[in-house]
């Protein structure tokens, strides 16, 4: 069963009074208790994708057509004081740098009551006690002493965990995860993706994880979506993505993957447009070493090819 459905998404940038488009006919469905991973390069319109999702924009941003179906409701025809009882409560964010989002001034406790106040209408003994039960979720020792401490005293990993419990003691149904590993170490990024996926399994919790790490993605994730230039180039349960990738950009995407036989590295030629760039065909039509005449004329529908979904003209047959 579907919990989030976007369709036909497009999005627009106002910029020196002209408008350029930054999404094009975005497609995507979550499903309940599923991990769907948004991958691809830098400026793909990962992050402007779930940032649509919360109605958290950019002012030059605008979403131009389109629909985001949250449990069958528009959230595009929300008003702004709708999408805040949606925001942290429904659907929550999980960000690169967890500093961003907790204040530095006031202890965790604090923070996680206030939004226990707004979203639960908890307050005093019982809030608290949710506020600990959230953190011995995400496995922070100490709980309840833990919450009198303030972010400069969590190491990046557990600031990133405190943020996963604000969602928790929320009972949030989906988790956007943006790049939530980022700037962690490596062992703590497996402690984070493991601890998501306990989440995800035990709570029910659906969750988009953005990222540009395919290990990750073949790791964790359900489903995978690879984006290029506001285009979705192709979509396929995750393992299968990356065993068997059918879109020349995923296939150039995993060959720069380190090969650690070889140890050599293969670059994909070229560079990624600018949204200033205009392309009548397919956009990635210039760094494909398979194009064919046809890329550079009609941008690709999506083909349906052994329960994937892959906008290529390689698959018209």
């Amino acid at each position: 069963m579907s919990i989030l459905e976007i369709k036909n998404l497009n999005l627009s940038f106002i910029s020196g009074g002209k408008e350029y488009q930054a999404l094009h006919d975005v497609n995507l469905t979550l499903e309940q208790g599923q991990m769907l991973a948004l991958v691809g390069e830098s400026g793909c319109g990962k992050t402007i994708t779930a940032m649509s999702i919360l109605r958290l924009l950019p002012s030059n941003a605008k979403i131009t057509s389109g629909q985001i179906l949250y449990k069958n409701q528009n959230l595009l025809d929300l008003n702004e004081k709708q999408m805040q009882k949606i925001r942290g409560k429904e659907i929550a964010l999980v960000p690169q740098d967890p500093m961003t989002s907790l204040n530095p001034l006031y202890t965790i406790g604090s923070q996680i009551l206030e939004i226990l106040e707004i979203h639960q209408n908890l307050k005093g003994s019982e809030a608290e006690k949710k506020a600990t039960e959230a953190l011995e979720m995400v496995k922070i020792p100490n709980a309840k002493e833990r919450l009198k401490a303030y972010p400069h005293e969590f190491s990046g990993g557990m600031r990133q965990r405190v943020i996963i419990a604000m969602a928790l003691a929320c009972k949030s149904s989906v988790i956007i995860a943006d790049e939530p590993t980022t700037a962690l170490d490596v062992t703590v990024q497996a402690q984070i993706m493991e601890l998501i996926k306990e989440i995800q399994k035990e709570s029910d919790t659906s969750f988009i994880f953005i990222s540009h790490d395919f290990g990750l993605v073949y790791e964790s994730a359900d489903s995978a979506v690879v984006m290029y230039n506001g285009h979705i180039a192709e979509k396929s349960c995750a393992r299968e993505l990356f065993k068997n990738p059918k879109h020349p950009y995923t296939q150039a995407l995993i060959k720069t993957l380190p090969d650690f036989n070889s140890q050599k590295l293969t670059p994909i030629e070229g560079q990624p447009p600018s949204i200033k760039d205009y392309f009548k065909g397919c956009s990635f039509e210039p760094r494909c070493d398979k194009r064919m005449e046809i890329c550079k004329n009609e941008f690709p529908p999506c083909f349906n090819v052994n329960n994937a979904c892959v906008s290529c003209w390689l698959f018209k047959n």
